[in-house]
């Protein structure tokens, strides 16, 4: 695991505790240390402070991500305002943590995240992309006028491909094999995160919302939607 966090307290406390939690954790203090860590000796998990001197942690992101790298990414950030959320997926990050965060959460998360990960899915990056599959493979899952192709991971609404982080792309799946059906927010916090961070959490949220701009497009129905109280069900309206 790399750890990347400039708060020499926090990048401490934070190092004991996942190193007692039995996590092999090499800890830098800037954005620089983690880009030449992460291409020296690729980890398993990043864990990356979103506010660093010089390059932050969404830097660090985005240069990963445009190299092809799909390492898993925890964000830890200070910033609790949705639209900083949303900037931290944007630039590829796989989930965030808000500060003073409890470290179980933490733990909760990467467990999540490491059960997630697909270990032969970084080197695909480097070569061709597969054709979109013809419809009716045993592979493919459609609905609402979707097309999604799970083994290589790309999604396509009306013929127009979904460029989608893993996590937006389980969730879409996970809605997608349940289309029509609404599904509670403790039933997908356990499919897609492994552990219901509760009521009060706005993860879920933010994910969905961030799913709605990339699947809406002019003229079209939308897609996900929201059933007060309860969670959220794909349909075509």
């Amino acid at each position: 695991m790399l750890l990347a966090e400039d708060d020499r307290a926090i990048r401490n406390a934070l190092e004991r505790a996942l190193v007692l939690e039995g996590y092999r954790v090499t800890a830098v203090a800037d954005g620089v240390e983690a880009l030449a860590h992460a291409h020296k000796n690729p980890p398993d998990v990043l864990v990356l402070d979103v506010m660093m001197p010089g390059i932050d942690g969404l830097q660090v992101c985005r240069v990963l991500r445009a190299e092809g790298d799909r390492t898993p990414i925890l964000m830890l950030t200070a910033l609790v305002e949705t639209a900083d959320r949303i900037a931290g997926l944007d630039a590829g990050a796989d989930d965030y943590v808000v500060k003073p965060f409890d470290v179980e959460e933490v733990f909760a998360r990467l467990r999540a995240l490491l059960r997630r990960t697909n270990p032969d899915a970084a080197p695909e990056a480097a070569v061709p992309l597969p054709e979109a599959p013809k419809r009716g493979t045993e592979r493919q899952v459609e609905a609402a006028g979707l097309l999604m192709d799970p083994q290589a991971r790309r999604a396509w609404r009306g013929g127009r491909e979904l460029e989608l982080t893993r996590t937006e792309f389980e969730l879409l799946e996970l809605l997608a094999r349940n289309a029509g059906i609404v599904l509670d927010h403790s039933t997908i916090y356990d499919r897609i995160w492994g552990y219901d961070f509760g009521p009060g959490s706005k993860n879920l949220a933010v994910y969905v919302g961030y799913l709605r701009r990339k699947l809406d497009q002019p003229g079209a129905p939308q897609l996900i939607h929201t059933v007060r109280g309860v969670g959220y069900v794909l349909r075509e309206d």
